[in-house]
Formats: C-alpha cells, structure tokens, sequence
C-alpha cells in the first residue's frame, strides 16, 4: 500500500507535486499547532520592517483550515497545475515554474494594495486562467444546468462568488495577473512587431533541465492533459462541487 502511494504520488509532475504537498503541510503544521496562521499570513511590514521573508511564501501555502473548504480549495489546485504541467508546460518544468515566479511576484506587488492576509486562491484562479485560455474549446457545465466554454469558467467562479456575496476581489487579481502572463507569454509575441518579453532564465533552466536534450515537445492533438478523458464534451459535475467551495 505505502510502495503504491509513493509510486502514485512520485508520477505526479514535480511542481504540481512539490506546491500541493506544500499546502497539505502547512495545514496539517496550522492544524497540529506546530505553527500558527499568524505566522504564515502576507503582512507588508512584518516582511520589510522585520525580514520576515518567509510570508512571501508561505501566504500561498494556506487554504485555511482542514475541513471542505480546505479539500475542495486544494482538488481544485491540484487538478489545474496538473492540467498544465502535463499539457502546455509538457518537458517544460523551467517554462512552468518561472510562470509560479512570475504570479507570485505580481499578485505580490498587488496585495500591497489590498487587504488580503492569503493569496493562494488568487494563485489558484491564475492557474485556471491560463489554462483555460490554452484549452478554448473544452466544454463544460455547471450544476448541469448550462455548458461553457472553458475561457469563461474563470468568469463563472468570479460570478459565483458574487451570487454568494464573496468578495470578488481575490478572483479579479487572479484573472488580472493571469491575462496579463497569457497575453505577454501567448498573444503579444505572434502580434506584428510583437517579440517574446518573458523568457525563462538560464540558471532554471540549468537547474530543471540539466540534459541538454532534454528539450520540451509538442503534446499530441489527440492528447489530453491530466490524464482525463474529456471526449466530445466535459461533464463536470464532481468540479461542479470544486466551483462552490473555492470560492467560499
């Protein structure tokens, strides 16, 4: 049993694995009381003032305590940063984490501005941007009342937390900082007089890709990222659960 978990869990791609295990051990640290949401939340003057660089990070890292929130909020991570890695980040593990420094940087810099003790969840909505907007003709459904495209599910998670009276503002920067890496990664270099503004520094790519063949591919047409058999269509009710809690 232990001999197939590890397995199971060692097939997962490395950043996928490494960030999901991250969270899952920060909440069961926070659950434990080995530390302390107040240690782990983004304060701007505890980090500058004080050195306490560690929120940087781990203000990602925590979904809030173990519970369905917690779950769902983590399933719901998991399953796009798969998505991703194993799809248009395939062989490119460089490419991908540069895009975690890149999101994290940038809703760093926002959250100066707003409120927000935890911007896991706007990292998380990013996440779906992207993807969503490199996977335009998956279809999708909510509730299995109305089907979508998949470039609108970040908009239906934003919508959603409106009809329940959530701030929206956390999802608003996760699409923000999501578009403005889709566009700067994906739409301004195929533009006239567009050129690649984000380029991968050589010292990850180094550190990820130390053989120098080991060069990213194309995925197939006919492949899927995740592992998931989507077919002419995606029935989506088990997400359908994911859209409420992450939301909440």
């Amino acid at each position: 049993m232990a001999n197939t978990f590890h397995d199971e869990f060692m097939q997962i791609p490395p950043i996928t694995r490494a960030y999901t295990a991250s969270c899952v051990i920060t909440t069961l640290a926070v659950q434990l009381e080995v530390v302390s949401p107040f240690q782990l939340y983004f304060n701007p003057k505890l980090i500058f003032q004080q050195y306490q660089l560690w929120r940087l990070v781990t203000n990602f890292l925590f979904f809030g305590t173990i519970g369905f929130n917690f779950l769902f909020n983590i399933i719901f991570t998991y399953r796009y940063c798969r998505m991703l890695e194993e799809g248009s980040f395939r062989n490119r593990t460089a490419d991908f984490f540069f895009m975690f420094i890149f999101g994290g940087f940038f809703l760093t810099v926002v959250g100066l501005f707003y409120n927000l003790a935890f911007l896991g969840q706007a990292f998380t909505i990013m996440l779906v941007y992207v993807w969503s907007r490199r996977n335009p003709y998956v279809r999708m459904s909510f509730f299995g009342i109305f089907t979508f495209q998949a470039p609108y599910l970040p908009w239906v998670l934003l919508g959603f937390s409106l009809l329940l009276g959530n701030s929206i503002i956390v999802d608003l920067l996760g699409i923000v900082v999501g578009h403005i890496y889709y566009f700067l990664e994906d739409v301004f270099p195929h533009k006239p007089g567009g050129l690649k503004l984000l380029r991968t520094p050589r010292f990850l790519t180094l550190l990820f890709h130390p053989d120098p063949e080991d060069e990213a591919y194309p995925v197939e047409p006919t492949e899927r990222p995740g592992g998931f058999d989507w077919g002419g269509g995606q029935d989506v009710g088990a997400q359908d659960v994911d859209v409420n809690q992450a939301n909440q």
